[in-house]
């Protein structure tokens, strides 16, 4: 989270909100935000909310697959993510997480996919 500057904002019921700053550490050469940021982003907030809603006591929490459509461009300002259950099931969860801007304006949506295996006893 350092590397990125990512911090956790928010938490809810059924939701995780991260915040990056949009600088030139995250940007591609010509000055936007990069869209490998935004995906780390993204796991970041939806790997953090595992362990909010989920029991990670008893189980690790593992990505199975991310795709992340970049819909806007950011050359500046803080990006958010906000992570939700679109699948709670014991062994798999899907995540909605949706990158905005700080005007509301979707940046990235993406589709996390996580499986939470037993831990060794």
């Amino acid at each position: 989270m350092e590397t990125l500057d990512i911090t956790y904002v928010d938490v809810g019921d059924d939701f995780l909100v991260a915040k990056m700053p949009v600088t030139p550490k995250v940007h591609q050469p010509d000055g936007v935000l990069h869209g490998g940021a935004m995906v780390a982003l993204a796991e970041s907030v939806g790997s953090a909310a595992c362990f909010v809603f989920l029991d990670t006591k008893n189980f690790m929490i593992r990505g199975l697959e991310i795709s992340a459509n970049h819909v806007r461009s950011l050359r500046s300002g803080d990006v958010f993510a906000t992570a939700q259950f679109i699948h709670k099931g014991r062994t798999t969860q899907v995540w909605d997480i949706k990158l905005k801007d700080v005007e509301g304006r979707l940046i990235s949506a993406v589709k996390l996919t996580t499986i939470a295996l037993p831990k060794a006893k």
